[in-house]
């Protein structure tokens, strides 16, 4: 028998944050996540969902507020579930990341290490350089544009997105003005119908230059080219517009196909004194301002030297391979997608790296082709995986290897704890830095060193 019941109000003490920024309760020890809670208030909750060890609160009430509660400066924040924590003090928000931190490294690991206070953003506003709104229709059948609500697919109309690139948005609500002044069918999620399903606006921060993405469920929608003058005509950084084909049901965004209706399919930005060819499909970090700190601090920890060869694994379009050449012998880049390594060769001969070679392939495979069959021994690893983690293969050749310098990047402070702890018979973490790449949000990017033990 649990201690609460679905549909009671109860009035608990926040007594922590969550890793989605929940606030956290317990009555008789049991607990209950309640959104928009801040630790150390004081509030009155309504159960609304009761599982066997744990339930969920909806806030009714708050009896006592914390000093860190501030008013919301974003009407929609509450429903589109992006920006969780816009209800707190920035500085604040900082804390509760290195707090979650902390806290799956004091559950996994046992060495007690103290992470380091979070290298926040000194203005965390419009820090986005990749926009991407679905487009459809609303209950009524009218023609929308916004951003999923939390946990649905219902979209919800943005006026004005506050870490969204304030150019990017305009771009993408002329588009969007464009689709509706002249009737061109938006795509209906229910019947598969219609032809505009996402506006993707990406921009170079440093360049200004625009790239527009324009997703379609057809090959051909009703006037293209007109849009295409329209939007190169209000807009003079606009570099390239792409027709992405899409017509799977599916969740993701992008589908295979790239047309290309104006431009040459790419725009370039600047990070620190490298320049990037950025792609339709290929991954270049949202957030460049803290990108720059990001590499800066793994190429820190790496502790490189001349006579380094380094091994990026998940190396992308080569960003952090490319940042770290200068200081060592040679970069080995390993990417599984093709046109993210094409682009990564290119922006090597834009920058005049000629130490590093990329290699298409599963990191899985790929590692263990170049050390068992290549031959190649590097002295350096950096790994970037994606949110799942490392597999064990490459684990278990990163353990064979007994590399000295080893650098973890990871948007996933979960599983990346979990592979320092499968890694610890031969390697202990010595510091964790997280970034704050993106503000507001529940998420946080972390850098890793771990040290050979003797």
């Amino acid at each position: 028998m649990t201690p609460v019941e679905k549909n009671k109000e109860y009035e608990v003490e926040i007594i922590d944050n969550g890793y989605d920024g929940e606030g956290i309760a317990k009555i008789n020890d049991f607990t209950i996540f309640i959104n928009g809670a801040i630790k150390g208030e004081k509030c009155k909750v309504l159960i609304v969902k009761v599982n066997k060890s744990f339930a969920y609160g909806k806030l009714l009430e708050i009896i006592k507020k914390s000093d860190a509660r501030v008013k919301a400066d974003c009407p929609t924040y509450k429903r589109c579930g992006g920006c969780s924590l816009r209800h707190i003090n920035y500085d604040e928000t900082l804390k509760i990341k290195r707090d979650m931190v902390q806290n799956l490294a004091n559950k996994t690991l046992d060495n007690g290490i103290k992470i380091n206070e979070v290298l926040g953003m000194e203005v965390p506003y419009n820090y986005r350089n990749k926009l991407q709104y679905p487009v459809g229709v609303d209950k009524c059948g009218n023609p929308i544009m916004g951003v999923f609500a939390r946990r649905s697919h219902e979209i919800i109309e943005v006026q004005k997105c506050l870490i969204q690139n304030e150019k990017a948005e305009q771009v993408a609500k002329r588009i969007f003005e464009f689709i509706k002044e002249n009737n061109i069918p938006v795509y209906n999620e229910i019947t598969g119908q219609g032809a505009i399903r996402h506006i993707v606006v990406k921009i170079g921060i440093r360049t200004n230059e625009i790239m527009c993405i324009i997703v379609s469920n057809k090959e051909k929608f009703d006037k293209e080219s007109e849009l295409v003058q329209e939007i190169v005509s209000k807009f003079s950084n606009i570099k390239t517009i792409i027709k992405n084909v899409n017509s799977k049901n599916t969740n993701v965004i992008l589908g295979d196909k790239n047309i290309v209706l104006y431009g040459d399919g790419y725009i370039y930005d600047k990070l620190g004194e490298y320049t990037f060819k950025i792609s339709a499909n290929s991954f270049y970090q949202t957030n460049p301002v803290q990108t720059e700190k990001l590499y800066n601090k793994a190429i820190e920890f790496a502790r490189l030297n001349e006579e380094d060869i380094l091994c990026d694994l998940y190396c992308g379009i080569g960003t952090i391979g490319i940042f770290a050449s200068k200081k060592v012998k040679k970069v080995y880049g390993i990417e599984i997608v093709k046109e993210a390594v094409e682009v990564a060769k290119e922006n090597a001969k834009i920058n005049n790296v000629n130490n590093i070679e990329f290699i298409i392939g599963d990191v899985e495979q790929a590692f263990k082709d170049l050390i068992e069959e290549k031959n190649i021994i590097p002295t350096a690893i950096i790994v970037d995986p994606p949110r799942r983690g490392l597999d064990e293969t490459t684990i278990s050749k990163i353990l064979d290897l007994e590399v000295k310098k080893l650098v973890y990047v990871s948007c996933n402070p979960a599983t990346m704890v979990r592979d320092i702890k499968l890694m610890n018979e031969k390697y202990e973490v010595k510091e964790i830095q997280p970034i704050d790449m993106f503000p507001f949000t529940s998420s946080i990017e972390n850098v890793a060193v771990l040290q050979l033990k003797i």
